[in-house]
Formats: structure tokens, sequence, C-alpha cells
């Protein structure tokens, strides 16, 4: 189960790496003035969806880790990379 979580954070980080990459290079080509091509842009929105889904378990993150002595803008961090695992490992700690 560890080897399983273990690989999802990974997973979870490289993509939350590469969304925000390609949020930047959609930027980049607004600015530029480049075409983009339209196959892509449901891509888009589904790294917008992540994005966001992942921006709010941060939010949640950071303001229950004070109240687990939790540094709170690190552990938000660490939520928003690897995702809903880092709230429950924040939550299963309060079980304990």
């Amino acid at each position: 189960m560890k080897k399983n979580l273990f690989a999802i954070k990974i997973i979870s980080t490289v993509l939350m790496i590469g969304a925000i990459l390609l949020e930047l290079w959609n930027i980049y080509a607004i600015q530029n003035n480049l075409i983009i091509p339209s196959s892509i842009k449901p891509i888009f929105w589904i790294e917008r969806v992540a994005v966001a889904a992942h921006l709010v378990e941060a939010i949640i993150a950071a303001f229950n880790a004070s109240s687990k002595d939790k540094i709170w803008y690190k552990y938000s961090v660490y939520t928003f990379f690897v995702g809903t695992i880092g709230l429950m490992e924040l939550f299963r700690e309060e079980e304990n």
C-alpha cells in the first residue's frame, strides 16, 4: 500500500508540474499571438480543473495544518502537489 501511495505522489507531482508548465506555455502563446491547435484545448480545461481542485485542497490543508503542529505554507504546497493524499495524511494524524 505504501508503494502505491508513493507512486501516486510522484505521478501527481509530475502531472501538476506539467499542468503548470502547460498553462505557462498557453499564456506565452497568447501573449505572442501563437496559434494553439484546437485539439489541445480540451487538455487545457482538464489541467485547469485539476489545478483548481489541488488549489482548494491546498487551502484546506493550510487552514488545518497549524492545528496539527505543521508549518501551514509547507504543508499547503505539499498538498497542492500530491492532492488528496496530503489531506488524508493530515487528517489521519488527527485520528491517531
